[in-house]
């Protein structure tokens, strides 16, 4: 999921499709171009509807990475998930979006940007009823991961639809405003809707709630969306796909099986193996493959690679504290999934508040770096403030102020980080580009969420082994005692991990420091910032 209160320049979710890189330099004769002749096209009479049906697909696929963070824990009761797999409710998903969502857009260059717009809305719509009636935790997984597949082709197809619904103009500004704000937004409506519906209903219609707003999307799509025809000019690289998606999927569950078997287990060092081998093998071909989702030339350059890096790394950090602090706010302090849902609003205010009122004043008027190093330092901090956390902790007096110096500065963090990527691309790079930047956001909280998971509930294992033992030794243990000692060993975990959180967003720091020195975007970089 690109992060939700993560407004990306300028449309919102930079998941604009790859093709751009193509279709944008594309002579007069060209089929592909990315939007109607400005010259010859009146504007659509409908185009404010139209925006209502592109805003609200995309609202549902941003919502839907927090949606299910607060029902976790209900549903893990529910369909009796270890702790070990749990993580895999979130990574299937995002698993699936990152890993095709440079296919995606290739996809929609191929059949045109409003039929895989449609059948990405059936298909969302489908897979989540699919999850909603989920009889086991096998199911729940493919069910994510099949909306992450669907979410892929309909993130960039939204994007390229609002694109050549408002080609031009004020109307132009206006509607990449009124859709950034809509997807800025998912995060905070994502974990509140969950909350209610989990508390007022059941987890399961966090998926079920899907599935009336996009067929009502799909009416909209059919009676209200223009769209010229596909391309034959686009080209899939199947090959590219299989190595990325497989190798992703190789790691993550590598480290989801440390948790029974032990990291140097022969079947966890195998399969992380395979995993690097295979991405090796990705980065390989895309340097030989004539059409590549991921042209090797967009990460060559330093500065871009470097934002790259730390985007992944600093989303380890919010999906980190998403998923613990959900668990603890439910299991350990007793919060209802609304009160849960209501108290991460802070986290995602202060995100807001950092990117749009400090991030996007300042940079064009310092150094990118000067802002997101301090970001991840604060990032860092808050994150560390979080290790002190024991079953006695309280809501106000420690996770409060933890959260919101976590928010505020990964919102100093990803305005800029976001700018210096895209910054001086080619008009032909600036789809794949941005898609790239989502990708890796993706990726991280993938990698992140399984890693970090593994990490919390083996040192938990770890802990109640030895902490149970030796109170059975001193005698009967009570059932009081027992929930004391499982308590603890769970927020043990927690802390562990939350200190691995923490270095990781201090490596992304170090990382922006050495390798990200573009000066002030004084020019096309201010003008992506104000956009955001």
């Amino acid at each position: 999921m690109s992060d939700p209160s993560i407004p990306d320049p300028p449309g919102g979710t930079g998941s604009e499709r790859p093709s751009d890189s193509r279709t944008e330099n594309s002579g007069p004769d060209s089929d592909s171009d990315s939007g109607p002749d400005t010259t010859t096209d009146a504007p659509d009479t409908h185009r404010w509807w139209a925006l209502a049906v592109i805003a609200t697909a995309q609202l549902m696929v941003v919502l839907d990475a927090t949606i299910v963070n607060i029902a976790l824990p209900s549903a893990q009761r529910d369909l009796h998930i270890t702790n070990g797999n749990r993580q895999w409710v979130i990574t299937a998903y995002t698993l699936a979006f990152g890993g095709l969502l440079l296919l995606g857009g290739r996809v929609a260059d191929l059949v045109g940007r409003k039929r895989t717009f449609i059948i990405g809305l059936i298909g969302f719509a489908g897979s989540s009823a699919l999850g909603g009636s989920s009889a086991g935790q096998e199911m729940l997984y493919l069910s994510r991961a099949l909306q992450g597949t669907f979410a892929a082709l309909l993130a960039p197809s939204a994007l390229s639809l609002l694109t050549t619904t408002f080609p031009g103009g004020k109307d132009r500004a206006k509607a990449f405003g009124i859709f950034s704000a809509i997807a800025g937004g998912g995060s905070a409506i994502g974990l509140l809707m969950g909350g209610i519906l989990t508390e007022w209903l059941s987890w399961r219609w966090c998926l079920y709630v899907n599935v009336p707003i996009a067929l009502l999307a799909v009416i909209g799509a059919l009676t209200l969306l223009k769209d010229r025809a596909g391309t034959k000019d686009a080209h899939l690289d199947i090959p590219g796909v299989l190595l990325g998606c497989l190798g992703l999927v190789a790691i993550v569950y590598g480290f989801s099986r440390a948790e029974p078997e032990g990291w140097t287990s022969t079947e966890v060092l195998t399969v992380l193996s395979v995993g690097v081998v295979l991405l090796v093998a990705f980065t390989w071909w895309q340097g030989r493959s004539s059409h590549p989702l991921l042209p090797l030339h967009i990460i060559r350059e330093r500065n871009r690679a470097g934002s790259v890096i730390v985007m992944a790394m600093a989303t380890i950090g919010l999906f980190g504290s998403f998923l613990f602090l959900t668990y603890f706010l439910q299991n350990i302090l007793g919060y209802s999934p609304l009160s849960a849902g209501l108290a991460f609003l802070p986290l995602s205010a202060g995100i807001i508040i950092g990117s749009t009122q400090i991030s996007a004043r300042l940079l064009p008027l310092t150094a990118p770096r000067f802002l997101l190093v301090p970001g991840l330092l604060l990032s860092a901090g808050g994150m560390f403030s979080l290790t002190f956390l024991d079953i006695h902790s309280t809501y106000v007096g420690h996770i409060l102020p933890g959260t919101l110096l976590l928010g505020f500065g990964l919102g100093l963090t990803f305005l800029p980080v976001i700018s210096t990527a895209t910054m001086g691309v080619a008009n032909r790079d600036s789809g794949v580009t941005s898609a790239t930047v989502n990708t890796a956001q993706q990726v991280g909280g993938s990698i992140g969420t399984s890693l970090l998971n593994t990490i919390a509930t083996t040192t938990t294992a770890t802990y109640l082994a030895s902490h149970l033992a030796a109170a059975a030794r001193k005698g009967p243990l009570t059932p009081a005692d027992r929930t004391r000692i499982v308590n603890t060993g769970t927020v043990h975990g927690f802390t562990v991990a939350i200190t691995w959180a923490a270095i990781i967003l201090l490596g992304a720091a170090v990382v922006g420091a050495i390798m990200i020195n573009r000066k002030s975007p004084r020019h096309g970089g201010a003008q992506q910032a104000a956009a955001a």
